[in-house]
């Protein structure tokens, strides 16, 4: 079996403002530990998916930044994609590279800003999928077992009757639901927490994307004559911007028959915002998580982040300050998410030197 990856890494990381940038993103900092998360993620596979065999898609100008971090990924899996078109077409586009090079390769999909504890437990989980997926025409996605009523995430639900080598068929997909639906998935027993990662062989899921996305199948194929040929970047230019935006869960996982899931029963997090990272850290006896030289005073459950000035903190609880040498962000825990409109009012006004 031919194993290869396919990692996302084209996202801005807009919930990180303002350490996450459009040059560098959140995949490309350091959150926990002394390596990004994109390095984390390669490190993760190494040991079943060699780095010769590991594509990752990004942008132009997030580039440099994934070279100068994974020097042993060969250039030429730096995938770059001429515009952002969301995941189907970037799964569709590295999935026709690969295809050139071995067409039966069984490919695992990651996005690379997760952080994943339990690496070995992980690994194997990829191994069972790997085999179904070699097996069978299958699109086979992993599951994490849910360990709250999270309403942050989307919810998969199988049908626990069709185990086939720890295997699982999927009967339906859930939005991110409100508390008291989320109370309910968890009890059920039978629904579990959409992890983002998928596992295929590169036939099964251009067959997919030719019976339910035939548009983007057409697109594909016309890129696919320009690869290896001096024209290639400019079809890729030319095709890739009238290409459909859309997500591989709305175009092609909700549509088809043949999604099956791996439970996945590692620790895991998309670390989707600043509360997340809070959740993760390492608290101190007044439940605040802080970086750098801090002062606090009446200060409970926080995240407080400077590592290059002292901050000092008075009175406040629930909070989140990040303290950047350019921009500065303080807003309540349960305001995280709102942080990706900042965006929207910095390019509004023009503010690109803090985008």
């Amino acid at each position: 079996m031919k194993l290869f990856a396919i990692i996302m890494a084209g996202g801005v990381g807009s919930r990180f403002w303002p350490r996450s940038k459009k040059k560098i993103p959140k995949q490309l900092l350091k959150i926990f530990g002394e390596n990004t998360m994109i390095q984390d993620t390669v490190e993760r596979i190494n040991s079943i998916v060699p780095n010769e065999n590991i594509l990752i898609v990004t942008n132009k100008v997030q580039k440099p930044g994934v070279q100068e971090q994974l020097p042993d990924i060969p250039e030429e899996n730096i995938v770059v994609e001429p515009f952002g078109r969301n995941t189907a077409a970037c799964i569709g586009l590295a999935s026709i590279i690969i295809q050139q090079r071995e067409p039966d390769a069984v490919t695992f999909v990651l996005p690379a800003d997760h952080i994943i504890k339990d690496g070995d437990s992980f690994v194997n989980t990829l191994k069972v999928a790997a085999n179904f997926a070699q097996n069978n025409p299958a699109l086979v996605t992993i599951g994490i077992v849910p360990t709250r009523p999270e309403t942050g995430y989307g919810y998969i639900q199988i049908d626990e009757e069709s185990e086939n080598q720890n295997v699982f068929k999927v009967l339906t997909f859930a939005e991110k639901p409100n508390y008291a639906t989320a109370v309910n998935f968890i009890n059920s027993g039978d629904f579990f927490w959409n992890s983002g990662m998928f596992i295929w062989k590169i036939e099964t899921i251009l067959n997919e994307i030719k019976q339910h996305m035939p548009d983007l199948y057409e697109g594909l194929h016309q890129i696919k004559e320009k690869i290896n040929s001096p024209e290639y970047l400019t079809a890729l230019a030319s095709i890739y911007g009238q290409l459909r935006r859309i997500s591989i869960d709305y175009g092609i996982m909700e549509k088809s028959e043949n999604v099956f899931l791996v439970k996945g029963k590692f620790n895991w997090s998309d670390v989707g915002s600043w509360e997340a990272v809070y959740q993760l850290g390492e608290k101190d006896k007044d439940g605040n998580v802080k970086t750098g030289t801090i002062y606090t005073d009446m200060v409970l459950d926080s995240y407080i982040y400077s590592p290059e000035k002292f901050t000092a903190v008075i009175g406040l609880d629930d909070i989140i300050v990040i303290n950047c040498n350019d921009a500065l962000l303080i807003c309540k825990r349960d305001k995280a998410q709102d942080v990706k409109n900042i965006i929207d009012y910095l390019k509004l006004n023009k503010l690109n030197n803090h985008l």
